[in-house]
C-alpha cells in the first residue's frame, strides 16, 4: 500500500474503493489512474461493464464500418464525467503519433476515433478496455479522499487491469496488497 502526499504522482496506479465509500457510483470500484498531478487526477473505472452495451453498438452509432476480424470488446462505465466520450485504456503495443497518452511502459490511453476504427478492422491494441466516461478530481480532491479512507492505492498490473473477471478485480486488487476484503473497515481511524 502506498502513502499519498501532494508530491506523489499516482499515474499508472490503481485506486481501490474502501467499503465506506459514500458515493454508490464508486462502490467496489477499481480505477486505473491515467493522470495525476497537482492540477488534479483522471482515471477509468476498470471493473464496471456498461450493461447491455457492446463495441458493435458504438461502431453502429458512430457509423464506423466493421471488419470481419473485429474482436468483440465489452464497453465499461469509465466514470461519471462525460459519459458520451470514449476512452481506450490499452497495452503499449498500440500508439498513434499525437493521440496516445503513454502512461508508463505497460499502459497507454487513446481517446480518438482512430483507435476504434483500427479495432473495428481487427487491429488496435492486443489488450484493451473501452470505457465511456471517466472519473475526475480537482486539485487536492483525490488526496483528500485518500486521506479520508475513501481509497487505497496499489501498483497496477496488466493481469488485473485487462483481466476478464470484472467482478473479481476489486478482490484481486486488494489481494495484491495482501488485504482480505472481509477484514476491511468502513471507518477511518488514527493511531
Amino acid at each position: 500500500m502506498s502513502e499519498c502526499s501532494d508530491s506523489v504522482d499516482l499515474s499508472g496506479h490503481l485506486l481501490v474503493a474502501m467499503p465506506g465509500m459514500g458515493d454508490p457510483r464508486f462502490e467496489k470500484s477499481v480505477i486505473y489512474l491515467c493522470a495525476h498531478s497537482e492540477d488534479g487526477a483522471m482515471g477509468l473505472i476498470i471493473n464496471k461493464p456498461a450493461p447491455g452495451l457492446k463495441m458493435t453498438d458504438l461502431l453502429k452509432q458512430l457509423k464506423i464500418p466493421r471488419g470481419d476480424k473485429e474482436r468483440e470488446t465489452m464497453v465499461h462505465y469509465g466514470g461519471p464525467v462525460e459519459h458520451g466520450r470514449g476512452f481506450v485504456l490499452h497495452s503499449n503495443d498500440y500508439r498513434t503519433d499525437d493521440n496516445t497518452l503513454r502512461i508508463d511502459a505497460r499502459f497507454g490511453m487513446t481517446a480518438t476515433l482512430d483507435i476504434l476504427e483500427d479495432m473495428a478492422k481487427g487491429g488496435g491494441p492486443e489488450r484493451r478496455i473501452l470505457a465511456l466516461g471517466y472519473a475526475g478530481w480537482g486539485p487536492g480532491q483525490l488526496e483528500d479522499e485518500i486521506h479520508s479512507n475513501g481509497w487505497l492505492t496499489c501498483e497496477a498490473s496488466p493481469e488485473i487491469v485487462f483481466g476478464d473477471d470484472d467482478n473479481g478485480k476489486w478482490v484481486a486488487a486488494l489481494g495484491s496488497m495482501g488485504i482480505d476484503p472481509l477484514l476491511l473497515s468502513a471507518e477511518a481511524g488514527r493511531a
